[in-house]
């Protein structure tokens, strides 16, 4: 390629980002951006043709990956349970046992969010089912707006953090590291993450009680009968999903794929049980994984079209050699592409950054020796965040959609702001403490 259009590929790369920030179609946007490239590129002879000749065999190959056959397993799992009405009673009870603390109820949300993300992984069912289930209650007995919506946003998004997650097993397909690998290494700073959230909520309570006001007794008293039923067929479902679903991958009995397809099993088991089985919600679900595996499998498709052509007009060496290059060596490396990942969350959603970001990292990582497991967790805390940056975050519309008139998207964009710094908090305590990730992995080696 002569030096007169060595920019070439950089610019297929922010033409890509335009079109996405204008709102269009992922994966129409990747794809129609990589035929235009294509087209000049073939016309400036810049371009060979054969690289678009790898395209079937590109697609083919997504097609059989093992590894991606968790995602509709795991978007099955997270729509049956919706359905179920495990949330609703997980709230009510959590609700009850810590309505004597202030800030018992959104303490409550912390922690129903963190069992429903090690259940579900899925960011929209879990903060839908809390947006209308406990954001009434919260506002009914005097809490601050932007605390309760804040607490229900984040809570929200653990589930990207928390195994099992879709972030994460398209991060480990990304990546080219095992998926189990990268489970067990995220579940420490996930924990952390849910106990930096419910740290914030108690001191909150006690810096300003007003905000976050305790159960009345009329409410909170039910008898102890009464409450131990509660806690015994509310909480132990859920418990024993969790254990069925990780424990399974923890202890190398099964893939995560095979968890999923045991989990989606479990999850109807628990709709049964609760009489909410049903042709209606199992074809509601069914609809659900099916679009949201479409359109990750469609974004995937487009990505791998936009990734030849990019490659072809050079542009991945052109990144590798700036990013390869960076002062200050593997910290350098981090301190940029955390700092882009964490911008871009402001604009696009999570699965673009996997997909088009994410294989520009990749290679570099390798070169600088990074621990891929370690920077993949890295990753999927930074991702999180994406899902809570105004003005895109994608669980700030979920919120938005079932939060009653009298709340305002100000107040709501004003309440996850502590939330997006503590998670900025976390990621650093990971790049500092690398053990928080390793632990746990050279526990099952």
């Amino acid at each position: 390629m002569t030096l007169d259009y060595e920019w070439l590929g950089p610019l297929m790369f922010a033409g890509a980002l335009v079109f996405l920030s204008l709102g269009y179609p992922v994966a129409f946007s990747l794809g129609g951006v990589a035929i235009a490239f294509a087209i000049i590129g073939v016309s400036l002879g810049v371009f060979d043709p054969i690289f678009l000749t790898a395209m079937p065999q590109r697609i083919f190959g997504i097609m059989a990956n093992y590894t991606l056959l968790a995602i509709p397993y795991f978007i099955f799992l997270g729509s049956m349970l919706e359905k179920s009405g495990i949330a609703e009673r997980l709230l009510e009870t959590m609700g009850i046992l810590f309505g004597r603390l202030r800030g018992g109820l959104a303490l409550a949300v912390v922690l129903v969010g963190a069992l429903l993300a090690a259940t579900t992984g899925v960011v929209a069912a879990t903060v839908v089912a809390m947006g209308l289930i406990s954001l009434p209650i919260m506002l009914r007995y005097g809490y601050d707006k932007r605390l309760a919506t804040g607490v229900i946003a984040a809570s929200g998004t653990l589930g990207q953090i928390i195994p099992p997650s879709v972030v994460l097993v398209v991060l480990a397909d990304q990546l080219g590291i095992s998926v189990g690998d990268l489970f067990i290494g995220s579940l420490i700073p996930g924990l952390l993450m849910t106990t930096a959230f419910a740290v914030h909520v108690l001191i909150v309570a006690w810096l300003k009680p007003s905000a976050a006001p305790a159960l009345p007794a009329e409410v909170r008293d039910i008898g102890g009968k009464a409450l131990g039923r509660r806690v015994l067929f509310a909480m132990v479902p859920p418990l024993l999903l969790i254990l069925l679903v990780l424990g399974s991958i923890f202890f190398g009995f099964a893939t995560p794929t095979e968890a999923g397809a045991v989990g989606c099993v479990g999850a109807m088991v628990l709709a049964a049980a609760n009489r909410q089985l049903s042709w209606l919600s199992l074809r509601q679900a069914c609809d659900a994984t099916l679009r949201i595996t479409s359109m990750v499998i469609f974004i995937l498709l487009g990505s791998t079209a936009f990734s030849l052509v990019f490659r072809g007009l050079n542009g991945d060496q052109f990144m590798f050699d700036i990013l390869a290059n960076l002062p200050g060596g593997q910290i350098g490396f981090l301190a940029v592409s955390m700092v882009t990942v964490f911008i871009l969350g402001f604009f696009i959603d999570f699965f673009e950054i996997a997909f088009i970001i994410v294989p520009l990292f990749t290679p570099v990582a390798q070169s600088l020796d990074v621990n891929l497991v370690w920077y993949g967790v890295i990753l999927g805390a930074n991702l999180q965040t994406s899902f809570l940056t105004p003005p895109f975050g994608f669980a700030l519309f979920y919120l938005r959609g079932v939060a009653p008139p009298e709340v305002k998207t100000t107040e709501i964009y004003w309440g996850v702001i502590p939330f997006i710094l503590l998670q900025a908090l976390i990621v650093v305590l990971i790049i500092a403490f690398p053990e928080l990730v390793s632990f746990l992995p050279s526990l099952s080696r």
